[in-house]
C-alpha cells in the first residue's frame, strides 16, 4: 500500500494564454504538495489539462496504473466541460472532485479582472460538477481550502476508501470446502462478485490444506510457539500435557499461511463441518492471520471475508470478523454480544490476549487452542454483506463498544459487547427488515463516511443505521432502493 499514489489533475483552457497557464500550474503544484503533506498517500501532480485529447490519455493512463488508486480533480479556471466527457466516460479510477482555490482570503484592495480570470474555481468547478453529473459519473465532491483540517479529513476518508476498492479489485480468495449446510445467508453469486468488485472467489479442498500442513518441520514450529510465548499470556495447560495441541495449532498456522503465500490469496475461509484430515478447527491461526491483515468468514461465508479484507486494506487498526450472537435484554441498557466460534481477531483487543484450550462441541475433532479476550472499548461500526439476487447490499450500523458488566470466565472465546446506534429495537428491526447477515464485520478503524464512500466506487447499495434511523423511514429507504438500484442496472 505505501506504492499507492493518486494522481491531482487540473482542468483550464488555452484561452487565458501562456502566462496565465503557468500560473495555473505553480499554484495547483502548491495545492498537490500541500495535500501530500497531509493525506495518507502520494499525491502525483500532473500537467495542467486543457485539451480533450490530453484529458482522454490522462484517464487511460490512469487506469493502467497498478499504483494509481485514485484521481482528484480541480478545475483552477474555467475548464469547458465538453473536453471531459470522453475522458470521464472512460475513467475507471475514482475520482474526487475537489471545490477549492489557491487563496484562502481575497485581496480586495487589489482584485482586478487578471485576477479573477485566474482564480475563478467558483465558475469552473460549477461546469464540471454539471458533466459530473449529466454523464452519472461516480465521484466525492468536497468543498473548502486544503489547508482546512476538516477539508483534508473528509479526502483522508476517500483516500482509505480507495485503498479498499483496489484491494478488493485484486483480491484472491481461497475456499477451504463449501458452506455450512443449509445457511441461505452465507450463499452467493460468486460470478456476480468477480464482475462487480473484482474478486476472485474459488474453492479448495481442505486436504489441498492438510498436504501443507503436514509437511511442517519441527524446527519451524518450535520457533512459532516461541513467538506465542513471548506475545501472549499462554494457559498453564498449554504449557504442560496439552502442549502438543498448542505445537498443532501453530502447524495450522504455518501451513495455512503458506498456502496462502503461495497462491497469491489475501482472504479465506473454512467450515467446521469440512475439516478432512486437520485434527483442530483452525482458531488460533485464523486470528493471527487477520491480525496480518488477511480477510476470513466462517462456515464458507466468502462475502464476509472479502468485506474484511477490504476494510482492513482501508486503515490500520482494530477490526475483525464478528457474528451477533446473544443479547442483554435490560430495559434501557440493551446490548449485544458478539463472539464466534474461536475466530475473532486480536486487533480489536482491550489487553494481552490470553491462548486457551477448550473443547468445541462442534467439528467432532480435538480441542482447539484459541485467543480469549474482551474487545477494547469505544466508537465502532458493524457491517455485512449480503447477496439480494440482483444485486449485493451493504448495511452497517453505527455502534459503541462497551465492557462487559461482569467477568465471562466461562466463555472461553474472544467477544464484544456493543450498544446500537439508536436504540436497540431501531437497529435491530432495521437489521432485520435488510436482510442483513449475521456474520459481519466489526471496526473501529473504518467509519460511515468511508464505507459511503467505497460503496459509491462500487456502485453497491449501503443502508446505514444510525443515531438518526427510524424505522418507518428505513423502510422507505428500502423499497425506494430496490427500484432504483433495478433501473440503475437497466433491464
Amino acid at each position: 500500500m505505501s506504492e499507492y499514489e493518486v494522481w491531482f489533475l487540473t482542468g483550464s483552457q488555452g484561452l487565458y494564454g501562456p502566462e496565465t497557464l503557468d500560473q495555473v500550474a505553480a499554484q495547483s503544484g502548491q495545492i498537490a504538495r500541500e495535500l501530500g503533506a497531509t493525506l495518507d498517500v502520494k499525491i502525483v501532480w500532473k500537467p495542467v489539462l486543457t485539451s480533450a485529447a490530453d484529458i482522454l490519455t490522462t484517464a487511460r493512463q490512469a487506469n493502467d496504473d497498478d499504483r494509481v488508486i485514485g484521481v482528484i480533480a480541480w478545475m483552477h479556471t474555467f475548464s469547458p466541460a465538453k473536453m471531459w466527457i470522453s475522458g470521464l466516460d472512460a475513467l475507471r479510477t475514482p475520482l474526487l472532485h475537489l471545490h477549492t482555490q489557491a487563496n484562502v482570503e481575497l485581496p480586495w484592495a487589489s482584485i482586478d479582472m487578471d485576477f479573477m480570470n485566474l482564480n475563478q474555481a467558483a465558475h469552473g468547478d460549477r461546469e464540471f460538477g454539471y458533466i459530473e453529473a449529466r454523464l452519472g459519473v461516480a465521484r466525492k465532491t468536497v468543498a473548502g481550502h486544503v489547508s482546512d483540517p476538516r477539508v483534508t479529513a473528509r479526502i483522508n476518508t476517500w483516500v482509505r476508501a480507495a485503498r479498499g476498492y483496489a484491494a478488493m479489485r485484486s483480491l484472491k480468495l481461497a475456499r477451504f470446502g463449501d458452506n455450512m449446510r443449509d445457511v441461505a445467508v452465507t450463499e452467493g453469486d460468486k460470478v456476480e462478485a468477480q464482475l462487480r468488485f473484482g474478486v476472485s472467489v474459488n474453492t479448495y479442498g481442505v486436504n489441498d490444506l492438510v498436504a501443507v500442513v503436514d509437511q511442517i518441520g519441527d524446527a519451524d514450529i518450535d520457533k512459532l510457539v516461541g513467538e506465542y510465548h513471548d506475545l501472549y499470556q499462554v494457559a498453564d495447560a498449554l504449557k504442560g500435557d496439552r502442549h502438543d495441541s498448542l505445537r498443532y495449532a501453530a502447524r495450522i498456522e504455518l501451513g495455512l499461511r503458506g498456502f496462502l503465500e503461495a497462491g497469491g490469496f489475501q482472504a479465506f475461509t473454512t467450515n467446521f463441518e469440512d475439516l478432512g484430515g486437520l485434527r483442530q478447527l483452525p482458531g488460533l491461526a485464523v486470528q493471527r492471520l487477520m491480525a496480518d491483515g488477511y480477510g476470513f468468514g466462517g462456515e464458507g461465508d466468502w462475502k464476509t471475508s472479502v468485506l474484511l479484507h477490504t476494510l482492513k486494506a482501508m486503515a490500520p487498526g482494530g477490526t475483525s470478523f464478528m457474528e451477533d450472537y446473544t443479547y442483554d435484554l435490560t430495559p434501557g441498557d440493551e446490548r449485544i454480544l458478539g463472539a464466534h466460534m474461536l475466530e475473532v481477531c486480536p486487533s480489536i483487543a482491550a489487553g494481552q490476549p490470553r491462548l486457551e484450550i477448550h473443547p468445541l462441541g462442534i467439528g467432532g475433532r480435538e480441542d482447539p487452542v484459541r485467543m480469549v479476550f474482551d474487545a477494547a472499548p469505544g466508537p465502532a461500526v458493524v457491517v455485512g454483506l449480503t447477496d439480494m439476487g440482483e444485486r449485493f447490499r451493504l448495511v452497517a450500523n453505527e455502534i459503541e463498544v462497551v465492557p462487559p458488566s461482569e467477568p465471562l470466565p466461562k466463555l472461553p472465546v474472544a467477544r464484544a459487547v456493543w450498544k446500537p446506534a439508536p436504540d436497540f429495537s431501531t437497529s435491530t428491526e432495521a437489521w432485520l427488515t435488510a436482510g442483513g447477515p449475521h456474520h459481519t464485520v466489526l471496526s473501529s478503524a473504518v467509519g460511515t463516511e468511508e464505507l459511503t464512500d467505497l460503496a459509491e466506487m462500487l456502485a453497491t447499495e449501503l443502508l446505514v443505521i444510525d443515531g438518526n434511523t427510524s424505522i418507518r423511514q428505513f423502510a422507505k429507504e428500502v423499497r425506494w432502493n430496490q427500484a432504483y438500484y433495478r433501473l440503475a442496472r437497466g433491464f
